[in-house]
């Protein structure tokens, strides 16, 4: 197996990269969801969102090393019988799912450090707040994460549809692209 993207295909760490990520951004709306109507004498009203922030400061890292990835090694080649505004369209999706993550998880850490505390990753490691104690800073931010991990859920639908329009009427490479890493010789 290719762990580097060749031009026909997508290699084991970028399609390893990805599927972590979906799970990851998918995991974490189901969870954000779920514990925002926890009550303060729930077992979970501390634990739900110490794991959240634990997961979305490790997935922060993750999709940075993702976007170097994509750097390192770009992504293959259009498939032939893509038409243009497809694969604009494609282009855009990809840049819109990337701002919108990082929007998401930065106004999130926003929200945890905006009264100037740090954020414990699972115990193993503290990230410390970047901006001290700034009054409103929670609300604000509070505001952003919620309207842009909507936008995600919704972005995430139009490009999980997309990859199933091509699979099962267009009959491409597309989604088996992102499932199978490219061989040596491809």
């Amino acid at each position: 197996m290719q762990v580097n993207n060749v031009p026909a295909s997508y290699g084991l760490l970028a399609i390893l990269l990805h599927w972590v990520v979906a799970f990851a951004v998918i995991g974490l709306f189901a969870l954000g969801f779920w514990m925002v109507d926890l009550s303060y004498y729930d077992d979970w009203y501390r634990r739900a969102p110490d794991i959240h922030r634990s997961i979305g400061i490790l997935l922060f890292a993750l999709v940075a090393f993702r976007l170097l990835w994509r750097f390192i090694s770009p992504s293959p080649k259009p498939i032939a019988t893509h038409k243009r505004w497809e694969v604009l369209s494609a282009r855009v999706a990809h840049m819109l799912l990337y701002i919108v993550v990082f929007v998401a998880m930065v106004s999130g850490f926003l929200i945890s450090t905006a009264d100037g505390s740090s954020i414990s990753v699972f115990g193993w490691f503290e990230v410390p707040s970047v901006t001290g104690q700034i009054k409103g800073l929670e609300d604000t931010a509070g505001l952003v994460h919620y309207w842009s991990t909507w936008a995600l859920v919704v972005l995430v639908s139009v490009h999980a549809a997309g990859a199933l329009k091509h699979h099962f009427f267009d009959r491409d490479e597309t989604l088996r692209r992102m499932v199978v890493p490219a061989r040596g010789n491809d």
